[in-house]
């Protein structure tokens, strides 16, 4: 992790190193995919100096891992939605349903 990183980015670097282990990736590899997921989050919010383009615009982690999540069509879940509509800073998202949620982030 980067010099300064905050707590809530160590405990994020550590879930994902745990989970690829789990996952049956070498414990390096397991270090270089959190690195790279968490240093990727850190340029989407702003709290890194420097950001490549595919960091900034590719499709997000969380919405990556609800493409993944093995529910077929049903896509990100209602909780993986409203993170990200609370990270993009969407009014009225509390009182949304799913649906709303998907129209509102252009899903």
């Amino acid at each position: 992790m980067p010099r300064g990183s905050s707590p809530k980015r160590e405990r994020q670097y550590e879930h994902i190193k745990e989970s690829a282990e789990e996952r049956g990736e070498s414990p390096r590899r397991a270090e270089e995919v959190a690195a790279r997921t968490v240093n990727r989050e850190r340029a989407r919010s702003g709290e890194s100096r420097t950001a490549s383009r595919t960091s900034t615009q590719d499709m997000s982690s969380s919405k990556r891992g609800g493409q993944r999540s093995g529910k077929g069509s049903e896509g990100p879940t209602y909780d993986q939605l409203y993170a990200e509509a609370q990270r993009r800073d969407i009014h009225g998202r509390s009182s949304m349903n799913k649906a709303e949620l998907e129209r509102s982030l252009g899903h």
